[in-house]
């Protein structure tokens, strides 16, 4: 078996993996998320130069493209330090015209501050949430030698346990995909 880590119960068969980092995928659940962005797969331990590509009933972390702002919202706010003549102190930030020497938590209350030493002086940062791919459109081999692939990429956003955000789910699930989740397999309409 390879070395990718499994899913929320179980193993799974080696299929084609048709999600690489930097996919964008339809969001399958009334969560309010339109499209999710992958970023990595989880299980994944990597190879020089290969992309981490996902499959059905992979879980991936991803950030919301389009959908409700609350999803949408930026996660924590990125200032570097004095390094580079921007900081005094590490709380003021210097951002070509628009934030020219503006007080961070003045323009910015409710966002956490993380404080690092990058070149760019401001930079907001997406929200990550864990994702689980249940429709692909690569086409994979089953076990008993049918090939199979759906019409669109889809996903539906879960917490680290498994369970997910919204109630339901639009369109079929893969059965790769609820034998390894079974609350999405629970909330699923069609599985095949």
């Amino acid at each position: 078996m390879s070395k990718r880590g499994g899913g929320g119960s179980g193993n799974k068969f080696r299929m084609a993996l048709g999600l690489p980092v930097g996919a964008i995928m339809n969001c399958a659940d009334n969560s309010g998320a339109k499209n999710l962005y992958v970023i990595s797969v989880k299980g994944i331990k990597g190879r020089l130069n290969r992309l981490p590509a996902a499959g059905c009933g992979d879980m991936v972390m991803a950030t919301v493209k389009k959908g409700k702002p609350e999803l949408r919202k930026k996660g924590a706010l990125r200032v570097a330090l004095g390094d580079f003549g921007w900081g005094v102190g590490g709380s003021w930030c210097l951002c070509g015209s628009v934030l020219c020497s503006a007080r961070v938590g003045v323009l910015f209350p409710s966002l956490p501050v993380v404080y690092t030493t990058c070149f760019f002086p401001l930079q907001l940062l997406l929200q990550v949430m864990p994702a689980v791919v249940i429709r692909q459109r690569k086409p994979w081999r089953r076990r008993d030698g049918v090939f199979l692939y759906f019409e669109d990429n889809a996903g539906v956003i879960v917490n680290v346990k498994g369970e997910m955000k919204g109630s339901a789910i639009t369109g079929p699930v893969a059965k790769e995909c609820a034998d390894l989740w079974p609350r999405i397999a629970s909330c699923s309409g069609t599985v095949c």
